[in-house]
């Protein structure tokens, strides 16, 4: 009885653990235009292996909402493909991780554009609201 006990007891923790939502952190966010290209490679990025059956960026869902996260640490790191609801100026992006970023986010110019109301290039970097949310967000099934 005391096992069953504890095997719900831990079913329970585990379900409002899943349940909660994910954590809204301030990050970095800047631009790089590589990953506007829509003929770009993934083999390029540090997803590449994930990602292998997209070719190129334009197939990546979300496109062009895409970019490096420092959530990303390196090749194939189970944090590929997830998906960031950046905020900034009460106006989000969500962003499908495909790369390691330094710190923060570092995001195609036109996402940036859409975070930033079209002042990318004249701001540079921002910081952010950055919360993981659920991969659908980004069009990934």
């Amino acid at each position: 009885m005391k096992f069953f006990a504890a095997i719900t007891t831990l079913v329970f923790a585990a379900s409002a653990a899943l349940a909660a939502p994910s954590t809204t952190t301030t990050v970095t966010v800047s631009y790089d235009q590589t990953y506007d290209n829509p003929s770009g490679s993934v083999n390029t990025v540090s997803c590449s292996g994930v990602l292998a059956g997209y070719g190129d960026f334009g197939n990546l869902p979300g496109f062009p909402n895409i970019g490096g996260a420092a959530a990303v640490a390196g090749y194939d790191d189970p944090n590929c493909g997830t998906c960031w609801q950046l905020t900034y100026n009460n106006t989000s992006v969500n962003v499908l991780a495909i790369d390691h970023a330094g710190a923060g986010f570092n995001i195609a110019l036109s996402a940036m554009n859409t975070l930033t109301s079209g002042e990318a290039v004249s701001v540079g970097r921002v910081n952010a609201q950055a919360q993981q949310v659920d991969a659908s967000l980004c069009g990934v099934n």
